[in-house]
């Protein structure tokens, strides 16, 4: 059955129930001759243009095209006439007022009983309430894209397989990979092989749980370096409570995982380091009871001098310090036990880091050597001597800590937080060379690291010549 004779079947004359389809329609149907010339104009077409029927029906569609558009209807024409249709693009137009109104535009051939091309059909819609809505949308957009983009974490989307499909800019800058290779699983490429099954497992745990998710781990920047970060997952859920969607961060926490280490380090420094001074405070009493006198004020003054040196050591701490002051500083504490301690070795300083970690193992060897070694004893003699010397990859600096004198030296059958004072700060701090040994004449002890990393005096520190100080002044 044709279109003629269903509407025939309806009641209804097919040519008015067209015209009444046309009439209706709230889009604009506009039909012009092959030159331009506006045939028909329906009720949509009014509201949208301004023009009533009378007004423009004769007049040239180019009426409706700004001048800086006028090429769009040349090719519309061109298109027509060769029988295709033109498929809908957005434009503007002009209204009678002379204002500008986007539409959206679609234009198809009109052929006559006989098949040729005689006319055009132009369908337009008003598009404003959707531009002001694209308007809003791209508003919402940039304002999304700068808030992610400038954040300080790094962020991301996943679906709610946990394929991630969007990253900020904030992860390409620190991981230096490209979208194409992060999308759905590529992260796992960033992250510490030694971490990753571990990681994977929690994260497809929650996913399958739609838990909020959260982690710790290293992930690999794109100087290669590894730093850690503290990442966490929501879960977006739709209205019925079903997850589409995961958005995720991951925080550099780096640092401050390394101060919490530095803390907890420092911590049993503390802890250590008050026992080992309560240990010398003991040894002075000792030593101060021998002599006789007044025993009080004696006693006090020595603990003083400790306190005194003790803030030093804080005040110089962050500031280069030269290498005699800080093994001075420290001897301090032993008070006239640092009498029997001779210092060697050229003028140099050190950096903060550098004076930390051999500071801590200096007083480390001070308070034992004290309490049981060489100076236990007024016979025992303690050397500390430092140097620079020549070597393949640049200069090196080597100190010593050389007890004699003392007690037989019996070697312990296990290292204790002690051995990790002197040793294991000075190798993880400074990338060092360490060496403990316990021969029966003297427990000894050995350094060695490039001097670029505990010093930011130049190369040369005034060669093999060293300082000599025959005893320690305090």
């Amino acid at each position: 059955m044709t279109d003629s004779k269903a509407a025939d079947a309806g009641g209804t004359d097919a040519g008015a129930f067209l015209a009444a389809i046309v009439a209706s329609s709230d889009d604009a149907i506009v039909g012009k001759s092959l030159d331009g010339t506006i045939l028909s104009w329906n009720g949509a077409a009014e509201r949208i243009f301004g023009y009533a029927a009378q007004e423009i029906i004769g007049k040239s569609i180019r009426t409706l095209i700004p001048p800086d558009r006028q090429a769009e209807e040349d090719a519309i024409i061109a298109s027509v006439s060769r029988g295709e249709r033109v498929p809908t693009f957005e434009t503007i137009r002009l209204r009678k007022d002379g204002t500008t109104v986007p539409i959206a535009v679609t234009v198809s051939p009109v052929r006559d009983g006989e098949g040729r091309i005689v006319a055009a059909s132009k369908i337009a819609r008003d598009i404003t309430s959707i531009k002001h809505v694209r308007a809003q949308l791209d508003d919402s957009e940039e304002r999304f894209r700068l808030l992610a983009d400038n954040m300080s974490q790094l962020a991301w989307i996943a679906d709610e397989t946990g394929s991630i499909s969007w990253y900020n800019r904030r992860w390409f800058d620190f991981t230096g990979t490209t979208l194409e290779q992060m999308l759905g699983w590529g992260w796992t490429k960033v992250h510490h092989p030694d971490h990753l099954d571990r990681v994977t497992r929690r994260w497809e745990a929650n996913i399958a749980s739609g838990e909020e998710w959260e982690d710790t781990f290293p992930l690999r920047g794109a100087n290669g370096e590894y730093r850690w970060f503290l990442s966490r997952a929501l879960p977006i859920r739709d209205v019925a409570g079903h997850v589409g969607h995961w958005f995720g961060t991951n925080t550099d926490i780096t640092e401050m995982r390394d101060a919490e280490q530095r803390i907890e380090l420092l911590m049993m420094e503390v802890n250590h380091r008050s026992k080992n001074m309560l240990a010398v405070i003991q040894a002075l009493a000792r030593r101060t009871a021998a002599q006789g006198g007044d025993f009080v004020s004696r006693l006090e003054r020595r603990i003083q001098a400790i306190a005194l040196n003790q803030d030093l050591l804080v005040h110089r701490a962050w500031s280069s310090v030269p290498i005699d002051e800080m093994v001075t500083t420290q001897l301090s504490v032993i008070g006239d036990s640092a009498l029997q301690v001779a210092l060697e070795g050229p003028e140099l300083l050190l950096t903060p880091g550098a004076v930390e970690a051999i500071a801590m193992a200096i007083h480390e060897m001070a308070t034992n050597a004290v309490r049981h070694g060489a100076l236990n004893s007024r016979a025992g003699q303690v050397v500390v001597a430092w140097r620079v010397e020549p070597a393949q990859d640049g200069e090196q600096f080597a100190i010593t800590w050389t007890e004699t004198g003392g007690p037989p030296v019996v070697a312990p059958e296990a290292l204790g937080f002690g051995a990790r004072i002197i040793a294991d700060v000075p190798r993880n701090k400074l990338g060092a060379e360490v060496s403990i040994d316990f021969p029966p004449e003297g427990f000894r002890w050995s350094l060695r690291c490039p001097v670029a990393t505990i010093s930011q005096q130049p190369a040369s520190f005034g060669g093999d010549t060293p300082v000599q100080f025959a005893s320690h002044p305090g």
